[in-house]
């Protein structure tokens, strides 16, 4: 089949370098406009973009696929089917119709759960014990179209939003290539969804990393680990803006008000929440590097007292 790839971020890239590996045949990848990176908001290509110009693919980055010259640039390759992982752009009907086996999309939870954006950090936000990747035939909704491959996968309490990302990065690239094996066979069985059943994963934003002491720990444990490495949980110590990057729920009870520290020591500092405490195991202080909080307070011994309050 004539293959045009869609996608953008490095979980896409892991599925573009499977194609690419199983010698299928490429003939063109979309992906988005370089952005501003780094300190220096220098433009910078994408991961699926530096892969697609390593193998000498054709490249084509439209901002939007409503223009109709980005339509004519896609009929062009004359595709068999356009496979899309993590693209960030939405694919109007008149795209959905050029391949002749249509679109199919790589997203990472098990669908109809986690429609959206950020599905591996709102399952672990929501404290959703498994996840999965699911292939689907693409319609002109939001994750809506039928289910044609599942792969399930588990969310240990240890799970960050990065180490679920790169376990279902290593699920998906296979499960694509046996949707291709059962599509080129005509085996496939595609599974409508339960539109009941839907819940939407809203794109993360840094405003929502601030940490709400009046909640409980277990929630704010999830919280940690869900923008855990992006955007960071942070709360602030006065004027410091401190990033949290591991904390785990302990079993203490404190009369104290949420935010306050009761205890400092023993490999992390203690904080109050709504309902039980959170112990911090790892932050990062401005300017500074991520450390865990033992050789923060090597460094900063009176830092953190008991009694402190964080906001």
């Amino acid at each position: 089949m004539r293959i045009v790839f869609g996608g953008t971020p490095e979980f896409a890239a892991h599925h573009l370098d499977a194609l690419i590996a199983a010698n299928c045949r490429v003939v063109g990848v979309f992906t988005q406009p370089d952005r501003p990176a780094g300190r220096g908001k220098k433009l910078t290509a994408s991961p699926v973009k530096a892969l697609a110009q390593n193998h000498s693919l054709p490249v084509f980055q439209p901002p939007s696929l409503r223009d109709p010259d980005a339509q004519h640039q896609l009929a062009n390759l004359k595709p068999d089917l356009f496979i899309v992982v993590a693209y960030g752009l939405l694919l109007p009907q008149a795209v959905l119709d050029i391949p002749r086996f249509g679109c199919i999309n790589v997203h990472a939870s098990l669908l109809p759960r986690w429609r959206g954006a950020a599905p591996i950090q709102r399952a672990i936000e929501a404290g959703d014990t498994e996840t999965g990747i699911t292939i689907m035939q693409m319609d002109a909704g939001l994750d809506t179209g039928d289910m044609l491959l599942e792969i399930r996968c588990p969310i240990t309490a240890q799970d960050t939003g990065g180490s679920l990302h790169d376990r279902l990065a290593q699920l998906g690239p296979p499960a694509l290539l046996d949707t291709l094996t059962l599509l080129a066979k005509g085996e496939l069985q595609p599974t409508a969804q339960d539109g009941n059943l839907a819940t939407y994963a809203a794109k993360i934003t840094k405003e929502e990393a601030a940490i709400d002491w009046q909640r409980d720990a277990v929630h704010i444990d999830r919280q940690v680990r869900a923008f855990n490495p992006f955007p960071v949980a942070f709360a602030r110590l006065g004027e410091a803006h401190l990033r949290i990057w591991a904390a785990a729920p302990v079993d203490i009870v404190s009369d104290k008000p949420p935010g306050t520290v009761i205890t400092v020591g023993d490999g992390g500092i203690t904080v109050a929440c709504g309902r039980g405490a959170l112990k911090i195991h790892e932050a990062q202080l401005p300017g500074k590097k991520r450390l865990p909080v033992a050789d923060i307070l090597r460094g900063n011994p009176t830092l953190f007292t008991v009694g402190d309050r964080l906001e």
